[in-house]
């Protein structure tokens, strides 16, 4: 089974209607032979804030060491994402392999009438590949209430209940105790439960269960919980800072999400981390303020305020409204989407009046008709409310008429934000197609059929991009290219929700007719139109050069003052050594010189903050003062020794970890400087980690554009984020190869591509040991230049300058 007949089959599930009960679930799960039993599990229930919660566990427990499982619903672009282990989505071949194994026992329960439902399946689903990944603690988000829900059939070590609203009242209770008390159902044997509520709801959860710990503000009506939260406000538009107080432990730190309730979320998460493991001050630190979570108050830009917010139901509502109120702002522009089978009245009742407002309609069959939400909208008192289908129309027509000082807000629900979302993080790829057997292996990894792959044999020699889309707008923009002479051709694989992969080919010509006829419609796809006009650089403006890279592909030297590097360990310890050695790479051609404190080679000790700082600073002292025709750049994953270096004359960070340390964006950001963004599993290397790829070139993109959007939201321009796709991090020397060969499909992320290859293990693949690499670095560096790197970095400068400067003739001459 493929993966789109694999996910077709679960989402296929969606038509079975669920029974009160964990039986199904846990028939399903002893079919598979109880693959979850050796896991330890946290449950996380609540009507708001289960979500956030999980994310702020999981990556604290992460911070922590442990390997880490994340359940969640619902996901934004891929079903993949609800199903996570150490942040990775699960692989698609283990969604494949899964159907494969459950098939037959869902066919026969379905034939006796007991079919388990899509929840029900991705749950087992879940605990399934969490069991596999052999996990240390698994974080489950509960579905609806508690008593019922599939993820009731682990016995969690610790749980809880984050808040109680009125909330699926036909299935779980038509009052508050009633659901409050379904919901405490979840409560731990080991542990006590740690819940955010107040009132009616927590005195039956007391009832319920006894034993339980208190969070929230510490006068909250006149009773100190257990663990008192403080929430001193935003620090800036992507940041809040909060305090944590138990009874024997306390904890200042920023959180990535903005609202007081989000502070009460990060409470709960600490007390629930603690019960799973010995957590250090440190690791509450790091792992909350690194729980990036798509969509709850994201804000996307400043100017305007560019928030988005899947607030789904009255409660939420109510809760973006007071967070939003620590914002300054002019008018408040409204996109609203959401579904039929919310209290639209109330939502927007909750919500500040906007100023005007513009309705839409989410790619979804329970999408409510935008006629129906005008009409509330204006009810509500909205002056302007116009209806616009598309979301992503929506919100380019919302931004092109709010002013720098308004605010834009996106919400309704997640299905709206994640169509809305796509405006920051959808990408075009273009490829690098040279033969026929190029473009057939492109076809094949797009999962087009063989007949139609037939029809555009040949077509893929001009430009080839790809670009995911919903159907409709797939077939749309197929159909128009095929009128225009070229060829466009989707995906054989259709997934209930997701969007298509679509293949479009055609000379420059016909893809300028089409961004053209694009451009015009009022559908969505004129954005659509406007990622294949950057994608394919039209009318791109002479811009002076800021960095080199700007001017054409250049070389960063590596300067290690290390003892313990991999190839010049211990040989430019010393102050003169080191810059003797950089004022030679500088002659030799290098225009960045990239100084290192710290080896990240497998196996690597960890060198202190101060013993790091040691090293680098004085070098970079030195090289800044003098007459050095070049930018230095430091090669640290520590925001402290990057703050020095900064300070000391270094104009470029390169975070070998892709943001590991929370604060390392803001500090790039503060400083206005480039800052590189590697792709990497473990920094140092853990030798001989399996890592599990479906596409290594897709994979590093998908994470990659996460990591990307931090750095941009922190205020870095994408001309100043620089991406690495990490050869020889978590890759295998045929993975590091296949990313080196389609270098070109990074440029999606619309960012400078960095490539250090320099005397990597890699090299091995091609029979050349340790020591013995410069030939294949520089080999490798003429395909890097060719495939569109515009820095590669190396140890021999000379050597490998002479390899780009021979990539680039040849380019000039095609």
């Amino acid at each position: 089974m493929e993966y789109h007949e694999a996910a077709e089959f679960l989402f296929s599930l969606r038509r079975f209607r669920p029974s009160p009960g964990t039986e199904s679930t846990r028939a399903f799960l002893e079919s598979l032979e109880n693959p979850h039993e050796d896991v330890s599990f946290v449950q996380v229930a609540g009507s708001n804030g289960k979500g956030s919660t999980a994310r702020m566990l999981e990556s604290t427990l992460r911070e922590h060491g442990l390997t880490v499982g994340l359940f969640t619903s619902p996901h934004l672009e891929d079903l993949r994402e609800r199903i996570r282990v150490d942040g990775r989505k699960i692989p698609k071949a283990a969604v494949r392999e899964f159907a494969d194994t459950t098939h037959d026992y869902v066919t026969r329960q379905a034939a006796d009438g007991e079919s388990p439902t899509f929840f029900e399946a991705i749950t087992t689903l879940a605990l399934w590949h969490f069991g596999r990944a052999d996990v240390d603690v698994a974080v489950l988000e509960v579905g609806i209430g508690g008593r019922y829900d599939a993820t009731s059939v682990v016995d969690p070590v610790a749980s809880a209940v984050t808040s109680v609203s009125l909330e699926h009242t036909s299935v779980i209770g038509d009052t508050v105790e009633e659901i409050a008390a379904d919901k405490a159902q979840v409560a731990s044997t080991e542990n006590p439960l740690v819940t955010g509520t107040t009132g009616a709801a927590l005195e039956t959860i007391r009832a319920e269960v006894g034993d339980v710990v208190t969070v929230g503000p510490a006068n909250r009506d006149g009773e100190r919980p257990d663990v008192a939260v403080t929430y001193h406000g935003p620090t800036n538009h992507a940041e809040a800072s909060i305090s944590l107080a138990g009874p024997e432990w306390s904890v200042e730190t920023r959180i990535p999400v903005i609202g007081a309730h989000q502070a009460e979320n990060a409470g709960i998460a600490a007390t629930l981390a603690g019960q799973v493991a010995d957590i250090s001050q440190r690791d509450l630190e790091r792992g909350l303020r690194n729980a990036h979570w798509p969509g709850r108050f994201e804000v996307m830009d400043t100017a305007p305020l560019t928030v988005l917010d899947g607030a789904h139901n009255p409660g939420a509502c109510e809760r973006l409204a007071e967070t939003l109120e620590a914002f300054e702002y002019d008018d408040l522009h409204l996109v609203f989407g959401a579904m039929h089978d919310k209290d639209h009245r109330e939502m927007v009742a909750t919500l500040p009046t906007a100023n005007a407002a513009a309705v839409c309609e989410p790619e979804l069959d329970r999408a409510a008709d935008g006629d129906v939400l005008a009409t509330v909208l204006e009810d509500a008192g909205v002056e302007t409310v116009c209806s616009i289908p598309s979301v992503s129309s929506a919100v380019a027509h919302t931004l092109e008429r709010a002013g720098p000082d308004d605010c834009v807000l996106v919400t309704g629900s997640l299905f709206a934000v994640a169509e809305a979302r796509r405006r920051w993080t959808r990408a075009a790829t273009s490829h690098n197609i040279e033969t026929l057997d190029d473009e057939q292996a492109l076809l094949e990894r797009t999962d087009v059929d063989g007949s139609r792959a037939t029809r555009v044999a040949g077509s893929g020699v001009h430009r080839v991009i790809t670009i995911a889309l919903p159907t409709r707008q797939a077939a749309i923009v197929e159909r128009e290219l095929v009128r225009l002479g070229g060829n466009g051709i989707t995906s054989s694989v259709r997934v209930t929700d997701e969007p298509v992969e679509t293949v479009l080919m055609g000379t420059l010509t016909q893809f300028d007719s089409l961004v053209g006829r694009l451009s015009a419609r009022d559908d969505g796809l004129a954005e659509v139109g406007a990622h294949l006009r950057d994608t394919l650089d039209f009318e791109q403006a002479d811009i002076e050069p800021r960095y080199p890279w700007q001017a054409g592909p250049c070389v960063m030297g590596i300067l290690n003052v290390t003892p313990d590097s991999f190839h010049d360990g211990g040989e430019y310890e010393r102050l003169e050594d080191a810059l003797e050695r950089a004022r030679a790479m500088v002659d030799a051609g290098a225009t960045i010189i990239d100084v290192g404190g710290e080896s990240t080679r497998p196996g690597a000790d960890p060198v202190s903050t101060e013993d790091e700082i040691d090293r680098v600073v004085p070098v970079i002292e030195r090289l800044s003062d003098g007459d050095l025709e070049a930018l230095v750049s430091v090669d640290t994953r520590k925001a402290a020794v990057a703050e020095a270096a900064l300070e000391a004359g270094a104009d470029i960070i390169n975070d070998v970890t892709g943001l590991g340390d929370p604060e390392m964006r803001f500090v790039a950001a503060d400083h206005d400087v480039p800052l590189v963004l590697m792709h990497s599993i473990d920094a140092p290397v853990i030798p001989d980690r399996n890592i599990e790829y479906d596409d290594v070139v897709d994979d590093v993109i998908d994470q990659l554009t996460e990591r990307v959007l931090l750095a941009e939201k922190a205020g870095l321009d994408r001309e100043q984020i620089v991406i690495d796709p990490g050869l020889g991090f978590g890759k295998t020397a045929p993975e590091s190869f296949e990313l080196l060969g389609r270098l070109q499909e990074l440029q999606a992320l619309g960012c400078p591509l960095l490539v250090g290859h320099s005397h990597k293990s890699m090299f091995a693949n091609v029979g050349r040991e340790h020591g013995d690499r410069l030939e294949p670095t520089i080999a490798a560096t003429a395909l890097a230049v060719d495939r569109g790197a515009d820095i590669v970095r190396v140890h021999d400068v000379e050597e490998n300058v002479a390899a780009l400067k021979t990539a680039r003739a040849l380019e000039n001459a095609r």
